[in-house]
């Protein structure tokens, strides 16, 4: 008797953390793709961005992947909608935060010769064919 507990114990428990939390995630995947619209900006399960034009008559997705480029994908290629950027920019501006942000994470510009310069800290000393090397010959 204690044993058909145990089992069905661990039944109870392979349904709760793996078996739920998957329906879960197909009902939210199927509700994401169903809720795509025209207009919606989409990221594809092989990498593509772009920006749904239209739902044709298949149920099937034209999206502007570049301008004047469309193609058709198939709506279950659709991996995510992809949020507005625009709305986290203006809440950084309106602290003030969001120009002081840019400034700290802009990287300085370099000229030619910082970057010839950085580039010979990245020459092997043991590479006999480098152009450090020849020039120091």
């Amino acid at each position: 008797m204690a044993q058909l507990i145990l089992l069905l114990a661990m039944l109870v428990l392979l349904w709760a953390l793996l078996i739920r939390p998957q329906r879960s995630r197909q009902r939210q995947q199927q509700d994401l793709l169903q809720s795509v619209e025209p207009g919606d900006e989409i990221l594809t399960v092989g990498g593509l961005y772009g920006i749904v034009q239209e739902i044709d008559e298949e149920d099937d997705l034209v999206v502007e992947v570049a301008d004047a480029v469309h193609v058709r994908i198939a709506r279950r290629a659709v991996a995510g909608v992809v949020k507005p950027e625009e709305e986290h920019d203006e809440d950084d501006d309106e602290t003030g935060e969001g120009a002081e942000d840019a400034e700290k994470d802009a990287e300085p510009a370099l000229d030619d010769e910082a970057l010839e310069r950085d580039s010979e800290l990245f020459v092997k000393d043991d590479d006999s064919e480098s152009p450090a090397a020849l020039e120091r010959r």
